[in-house]
């Protein structure tokens, strides 16, 4: 029996087309981040389309994180950044807690699997920083202030020795996604001296140079955040 003949479906808007042909044009010719695209009347002339649309495709992509624009300059490939994705997530997604929950629980995971490394690299250098984050928490915290950008600089700084960009990226992503859910939903720490407490033991379990006691310090603190998660689906 012959099967039936499928419905046509709509072509994509002229300026998504542009965009494939441009991602395809950055793969094909192993454009690097910083590397320069033609000007825009020449992409619109090789491509057979008004340079209206290439424009439009242009913001498209350096919404994305894929293109970026220098004024007086012209466009250039932008260093990969998982930022433009996650400021692109619907409100509705980076508001349900189940998401959020599993998205730290897939972050606690992968620093408790790599902590035993870190602590193999760990110097004097980074202890001494680890001292300097943990004195900027302790004066917010002293203030009954949330502390989020000394937490994203020390939890970077714990696996920065590492050299594995891509571990480092999705820490950023994880620690993004769960700070973008705060603001829609209410994940205040009422704790902040305790939380500062948790960092405090994990950096004394890196200067002891001991592992499991790294792991447990950094389960409590994660164990503070699974808290403040089930207060707010309790709402």
């Amino acid at each position: 029996m012959a099967q039936p003949i499928s419905k046509l479906t709509r072509t994509p808007p002229v300026h998504q087309s542009i965009q494939e042909v441009i991602k395809a044009y950055i793969r094909n010719n192993a454009l690097k981040a910083g590397d320069a695209l033609p000007p825009e009347t020449d992409l619109a002339k090789q491509i057979g389309v008004s340079r209206n649309s290439v424009r439009e495709a242009i913001k498209a992509l350096a919404s994305m994180g894929i293109l970026e624009t220098r004024h007086g300059s012209g466009v250039y490939v932008q260093e990969f950044s998982f930022e433009p994705l996650l400021n692109n997530l619907p409100y509705g997604l980076m508001g349900d807690l189940q998401d959020v929950s599993e998205l730290l629980e897939i972050r606690r995971i992968l620093e408790l699997a790599k902590v035993d490394s870190a602590i193999e690299k760990i110097n004097q250098g980074q202890l001494e920083q680890f001292d300097t984050i943990l004195e900027g928490m302790r004066l917010k915290a002293e203030r009954n202030e949330s502390f989020p950008e000394e937490d994203r600089q020390f939890h970077r700084l714990l696996f920065e020795n590492l050299g594995n960009t891509m571990l480092l990226k999705l820490i950023d992503v994880f620690w993004m996604a769960v700070s973008k859910a705060a603001q829609h939903i209410n994940m205040a720490d009422p704790q902040p001296l305790r939380t500062y407490q948790d960092h405090v033991a994990i950096v004394d379990a890196l200067k002891l140079g001991d592992i499991e006691l790294a792991r447990a310090a950094l389960d409590q603190h994660y164990d503070g955040i699974r808290g403040r998660l089930y207060e707010a689906n309790r709402r």
